[in-house]
């Protein structure tokens, strides 16, 4: 498929999706799918973390470490709302942005989210040695963070085990979710 074979915007289950969220824990994929699947539907992408640093001037783990956590969320909502008013972008969020309330009912508002759920080996092997994840811990700070936040994200739209997928197939699993349009036939 073509990058502009796709022009009108999918629904699933009777809702018009303008946008798709691609949430989850860190190191589950969300950037390189969320790339992955916005040059299959020639749509843009955009990764939330990557606008909060540009918006900004500093790196994720800068922001955490001089104005702290709740800081950052408040920017992050802000810029997830900037964001949310685009149409046709695939946005992968950072890994607790889907936990706050008010985001879940911007993406909802706006389009459609997917969790790309793995299992913490997983998570761990991906992340381990990586300096740019501010909240990246030992395993049993992992687990107890990564358990905190199964329940938020459990209210995605969609979820998608990774565990053995290539990005390739992830982004295909997620494109087979959306109906064939006239322009995808």
């Amino acid at each position: 498929m073509t990058p502009d074979r796709m022009t009108e915007v999918p629904m699933v289950a009777g809702r018009r999706f303008s946008n798709i969220y691609i949430v989850g824990f860190m190191g589950t994929g969300k950037s390189s799918v969320g790339l992955r699947l916005a040059e299959k539907l020639g749509w843009a992408f955009c990764d939330l973390d990557a606008e909060i640093e540009r918006a900004a001037g500093e790196t994720v783990g800068e922001i955490f470490q001089d104005r702290g956590e709740v800081h950052f969320r408040r920017l992050e909502s802000d810029e997830l709302r900037r964001i949310s008013a685009r149409t046709r972008t695939v946005v992968a969020l950072g890994g607790g942005a889907f936990c706050s309330e008010e985001n879940r009912r911007v993406t909802a508002a706006t389009g459609t989210s997917v969790w790309l759920d793995a299992p913490l080996e997983v998570i761990m092997a991906r992340c381990t040695g990586d300096s740019s994840r501010p909240l990246f811990g030992d395993r049993p700070s992992m687990t107890a963070l990564l358990e905190s936040r199964r329940p938020a994200y459990g209210l995605a739209d969609v979820r998608i085990e990774v565990e053995g997928l290539t990005v390739e197939g992830i982004a295909d699993r997620i494109l087979a979710l959306f109906p064939p349009t006239r322009d995808r036939l």
